[in-house]
């Protein structure tokens, strides 16, 4: 039988590659930058346009920001702290709040990531004979191509970064031009950029430009940006000016582009911006196009091929263009597409985080056309940043999460002087917004900014990391980041003189505040959900590596003494300790839902009082929402076990944004014609947010258990996976059809007990099923009998059906496969 499951799972792998073709592709030219197609290597990023008569690539570097090293940190002194306080626990917020504006703030909001400017090819065609027309990237390869007919002579553009390995080190941006006629390219390359910057040529002949970062708030620009792109020619002839290179009449072009800065790390500007980037040039040399394009897709493809998905197609949709199947998708059944926005969100997350990136994805991910990104580009530490990692373990992406990781090392150092100069407490902190000068005081008022769990809720990424791997060694060298965190919540949390509870003061439950009142509030949700998580991940850390056991036992103490969730009078889970949510509001923020997903304190098992409770608060808010806001809705409806309406969330964010259309007249446009989330306007965590919701409706692994097809909606009545991680680091495989599994295969990379669930009975001939004896896995749905939420005045929340789950416990050696089928 064993082998009967592995003929089954080879031969579905190897149809699932062959049918998958992965690419984004249009009849027309990008006529703005929400229509042009992403490439990036984590370093070094493009926007394709794909004109005829002038090709544009806009360009990004992942370390061009504004300003420079600074600390925007305010000493508050301690009886303004105390009054603050006060003030709030007396229920006068709105003189808090004005307070917390005169005092916490220094002036700097952060600083903004910025565009290096743009590649422009311009070329001789005559647009209007061209013919045949096509400009897509392929998911599978990493690299866009642009191809159209012009006359008798048809040209071709391919475009691709290069990714590093160690074996591999070239870091450039290789695009090669070729036409069916000899002869037959002409063309004339510059550079525009909003940067302050200078042209020139260098000896070797290289176009080169150096640019500045701006000054910003009063914080000098220190970055420096160096571009250089290389021309070679086979045939033709070329004329190198001082701001441009022409050629004419070449049979093949290739142009080498790369950048640089002298970025060396978050309090340090020393690098050679120039030589680094004649450097990579030098590197590639040696390396023809094809053997820089053999190295790129083999680095790319270990990351991106790790998981597959086939959710089934409809031909009629996936032969269209993807701007018009996304028109459609509202009134068309084209699971491919939710196929591609999945596998898109990983495809864009390997593109702009890699383990050698020296920044994170950003708000923009990694691609910015303006000096001024909305937001600055930043990292908005209140979910944003977060969201953008969440595909990383479960999609298989683990190692492109390390640059998180330095981000959170990076606060652990600033943010020792935000805990202790603003709230007196040890550990570190940092707000709402950092950026890539690990800026850690409150921007932005208090409105936004007076929230100090960003760094608490970064750090929380670490401790899943482990669950996800095993591994101790990474565990043991972020030790200290895991207990600087905690040691923040040990010192600034105070008593609440009402309920009695620590809690965090002052604070908001982002980026909202109850009915009519200001948002400053004591101890709300959220904060209380973070803490536990910072405070246990400590803990169980401590415990793991055999750390001090009085700190341990201060860490338990203090758990404790949190505030409970509670249940309030429209059977909905508070956001604030006070009973003050409005059934009515549908704000875009669900905070307080932290605690069902990214974290696991909400259980259908263990808590189902608190589990029918955010059910409801997600009823009440409501589907329509931001970009990414959706984006969570689809993981938090997963965790609820209800595929059907996290796939109405699905089709929400699959809805068009005309690029060329404002928010107004599309209200619920939630994503541009080259897939891009809309905010609107762009921000890429709905891309991942998207990602990690349709892995986590297919896989789950938080409460102990590996399910399987958690919640599979009804459309989805076939498919198959391969390649999801589980905490635990078990690697899943699995296939359905008619809505129910067929087989699952289960790789136990470190091995130990892999405890797996399903709502079909499942067997092994090679392994033994135990049925589990866990925290009450059957049944799955426990809720309280005779409740039902108020929605609004007419209508009341109808409670799922109760499912029966089927829960085995299996023990496994490191490396072993375990082979599982349904029972018919």
């Amino acid at each position: 039988m064993k082998k009967i499951f592995f003929l089954l799972f080879v031969l579905s792998c190897l149809k699932l590659q062959a049918a998958q073709e992965l690419k984004l592709w249009y009849n027309h030219p990008a006529s703005i930058w929400q229509e042009a197609l992403p490439i990036g290597n984590g370093r070094i990023a493009g926007m394709i346009y794909g004109g005829v008569q002038s090709e544009e690539i806009q360009l990004n570097e992942e370390t061009v920001w504004g300003g420079g090293p600074h600390s925007n940190v305010r000493a508050i002194p301690v009886d303004t702290l105390r009054q603050v306080r006060q003030l709030i626990f007396d229920g006068q917020e709105k003189a808090a709040h004005a307070m917390i504006n005169r005092n916490f703030m220094t002036g700097q909001h952060g600083m903004p990531y910025e565009s290096v400017g743009s590649l422009k090819i311009d070329f001789n065609y005559r647009a209007g004979d061209t013919r045949n027309y096509r400009r897509e990237l392929d998911l599978n390869r990493a690299v866009s191509t642009t191809t159209f007919q012009v006359g008798k002579v048809t040209y071709k553009r391919e475009v691709f970064t290069t990714f590093s390995s160690p074996e591999h080190h070239a870091n450039v941006m290789v695009i090669r031009l070729t036409a069916s006629k000899r002869g037959s390219i002409s063309f004339k390359l510059h550079y525009t950029s909003p940067l302050r910057h200078a042209i020139t040529l260098n000896q070797q002949g290289d176009l080169c430009m150096l640019g500045s970062g701006a000054d910003h708030e009063g914080i000098k620009g220190v970055i420096q940006a160096s571009t250089v792109t290389r021309v070679l020619n086979i045939g033709g002839k070329i004329k190198r000016n001082g701001e441009s290179i022409e050629v004419t009449n070449a049979n093949q072009v290739e142009i080498r582009l790369a950048m640089g800065t002298n970025f060396k790390s978050y309090n340090e500007v020393s690098l050679d911006a120039e030589a680094q980037t004649f450097g990579e040039l030098q590197t590639a040399s040696p390396y023809t196009y094809e053997a820089l394009l053999q190295q790129h897709e083999q680095v790319y493809q270990n990351q991106f091929g790790r998981v597959s998905l086939d959710l089934g197609e409809n031909k009629n949709e996936t032969s269209l263009p993807t701007d018009e199947r996304l028109r459609r998708f509202q009134q068309s059944n084209d699971p491919a597409l939710a196929t591609l926005v999945f596998q898109y969100g990983r495809y864009l997350l390997i593109s702009s985080s890699q383990i050698d990136s020296r920044t994170p994805a950003n708000l923009q991910g990694i691609w910015n056309k303006d000096m001024n990104a909305p937001w600055d580009g930043k990292y908005t530490i209140n979910i944003n940043t977060e969201m953008n990692y969440w595909p990383a373990q479960t999609t298989n992406l683990s190692d492109n999460e390390w640059p998180l990781y330095r981000l959170v090392q990076n606060l652990s150092k600033t943010g020792v002087e935000a805990a202790s100069k603003m709230y007196g407490a040890k550990g570190y902190m940092a707000h709402h917004n950092t950026d890539i000068w690990a800026t850690t005081g409150m921007v932005d008022g208090a409105t936004w900014g007076i929230w100090p769990n960003g760094a608490g809720w970064l750090s929380t990424h670490l401790w899943q990391r482990y669950l996800f791997t095993g591994d101790q060694q990474f565990l043991r060298t972020f030790y200290p980041q895991l207990k600087g965190a905690a040691d923040f919540y040990l010192t600034a949390m105070v008593r609440h003189p009402k309920y009695g509870y620590m809690v965090t003061v002052p604070s908001i439950s982002p980026e909202h505040g109850p009915h009519g009142k200001p948002s400053v509030t004591a101890g709300c949700t959220m904060d209380n959900q973070i803490a536990f998580d910072v405070l246990q991940d400590a803990l169980q850390a401590t415990e793991v590596l055999g750390e001090s056991e009085a700190y341990a036992d201060s860490l338990r103490q203090h758990i404790r003494q949190l505030a409970p969730m509670q249940v309030g009078r429209y059977c909905q889970l508070q956001e604030w300790l006070e009973d003050a949510d409005d059934p009515k509001d549908g704000h875009r923020h669900v905070s307080h839902a932290y605690g069902l997903f990214p974290s696991n304190q909400i259980s259908a098992t263990r808590t189902p009082e608190l589990f029918e409770a955010i059910r409801n608060t997600l009823v009440q808010r409501g589907d329509e929402a931001t970009g990414w806001s959706i984006g969570w809705k689809i993981n938090l409806w997963a965790r609820l076990l209800d595929g059907n309406h996290a796939y109405q969330l699905v089709r929400n964010l699959l809805s068009v944004l005309p690029s060329d259309a404002d928010a107004a007249n599309y209200p619920k446009g939630r994503m541009y014609p080259n897939l891009f989330d809309a905010h609107p306007p762009f921000q890429i965590d709905g891309n991942f947010g998207f990602t990690a919701g349709v892995a986590e409706m297919l896989l789950q692994s938080q409460d102990g258990m590996v399910q399987l097809l958690p919640a599979l909606p009804d459309v989805w009545q076939q498919g198959q996976v391969s390649g999801l991680k589980a905490r635990g680091n078990f690697e899943v495989a699995m296939n359905w059809k008619q809505g129910k599994l067929v087989t699952a295969e289960v790789k136990s990379v470190i091995g130990g007990n892999l405890r797996i669930a399903s709502y079909t009975p499942l067997q092994s001939k090679d392994k033994q099923l135990v049925v589990a004896q866990g925290d009450n896995p059957n049944p799955l749905f426990k809720v309280a009998q005779g409740k039902k939420a108020i929605v609004s005045s007419e209508a009341h929340l109808q409670l799922q059906p109760q499912k029966k789950l089927f829960v085995y416990d299996i023990m496994t050696s490191p490396g072993e496969v375990i082979y599982l089928q349904a029972v018919q």
